[in-house]
């Protein structure tokens, strides 16, 4: 019998060459291409303005808990690449908010201890969670026998965390939101939906990016697909998971199609496949502003990503600062 060689993704991938060639290829050609892009002076005021972000961390105020107001946990994931522009994204929440609200950050396990401390003196009430404590829950609520995709992938794939780490062997609604966002007012459909969530919710994308074909979408899930998810903004109901079902996709996924970077969307799509959800007015939580919104912001909140960066750190944050 002749078996036919594999592949080259396929090959590449058993024998585990993704992250180097990611390393060695694929990093170092988006470095150029960006910068082509942006241009050099672009790209040295973004990296400019970035470091003058981290810098201005320090000189936020602790927000103190007002007891005559209601409270809610907003949820994140951070380590220290990224600490400062969540502690920017929840200061200017509650900056906005007539409410308080309680950042519960889950530390990726790169957070350094002034790092740590600087979180904590910005946001008194606030609440890290140390890597130690979900690991430990994992293990008692997702085997890795039982569950070998969804704990392998999650070493693999840090984004999976957003559904594993937050919401496994836990119980009611969390809202979970990326760091690289900023709030300009106040954010009403939130705060509605914390005060009494009902149903999931999301926000819009510019296109859909679940990382795998419609055909196979379709073919698993359970109702019509949500059109243009995006997870930056994320609530769910914990205990209301099924993990099975979710290892299940998982390992459809990479069995058919292989992995991809937004597996998390993906499987995220299929979780809200036919069910009635809380969209986030795509005006108002505007994902990808251009320039001009990013100097003078009209939505209620900018979510910044791929080629919006510049105008996060060049413009977005200052407008906190100020504030």
């Amino acid at each position: 019998m002749t078996l036919s060689a594999p592949s080259l993704p396929a090959l590449s991938r058993r024998l585990g060459l993704g992250k180097l060639a990611y390393k060695l290829v694929y990093a170092p050609r988006g470095f150029v291409k960006t910068t082509w892009q942006r241009g050099p002076l672009n790209r040295y005021l973004s990296y400019r303005g970035q470091r003058q972000m981290e810098a201005q961390v320090g000189q936020l105020r602790p927000l103190a808990a007002d007891a005559d107001r209601p409270s809610y946990d907003i949820y994140f994931m951070t380590g220290r690449k990224y600490w400062y522009q969540t502690c920017f994204c929840a200061y200017s929440m509650q900056q906005q908010s007539p409410v308080n609200l309680r950042p519960v950050v889950y530390d990726d396990g790169s957070l350094q201890p002034d790092q740590k401390a600087e979180i904590l003196r910005i946001f008194p009430q606030g609440e890290i969670v140390a890597p130690a404590a979900v690991e430990a829950r994992l293990e008692r609520v997702l085997p890795e026998a039982e569950f070998p995709c969804l704990r392998s992938h999650r070493l693999q794939q840090p984004l999976i965390r957003k559904l594993i780490d937050f919401h496994a062997g836990e119980t009611g609604w969390k809202l979970f939101l990326d760091s690289d966002m900023v709030f300009f007012r106040q954010p009403q459909f939130l705060l509605d939906w914390l005060a009494q969530p009902q149903a999931p919710c999301y926000m819009v994308d510019v296109k859909n990016a679940y990382g795998y074909s419609e055909t196979l979408l379709q073919e698993l899930a359970d109702g019509p697909l949500p059109q243009k998810v995006n997870i930056g903004i994320f609530g769910l109901q914990s205990e209301a998971i099924d993990w099975h079902q979710i290892e299940a996709w998982l390992q459809t996924f990479l069995a058919q199609e292989g992995s991809h970077y937004n597996v998390t969307q993906g499987l995220s799509c299929l979780y809200l496949a036919g069910r009635d959800c809380a969209i986030a007015p795509a005006t108002d939580y505007r994902l990808l502003p251009d320039r001009q919104e990013a100097q003078r912001p009209q939505a209620v909140m900018h979510h910044y990503v791929a080629e919006s960066k510049p105008w996060y750190f060049r413009y977005g944050w200052r407008h906190v600062a100020r504030g």
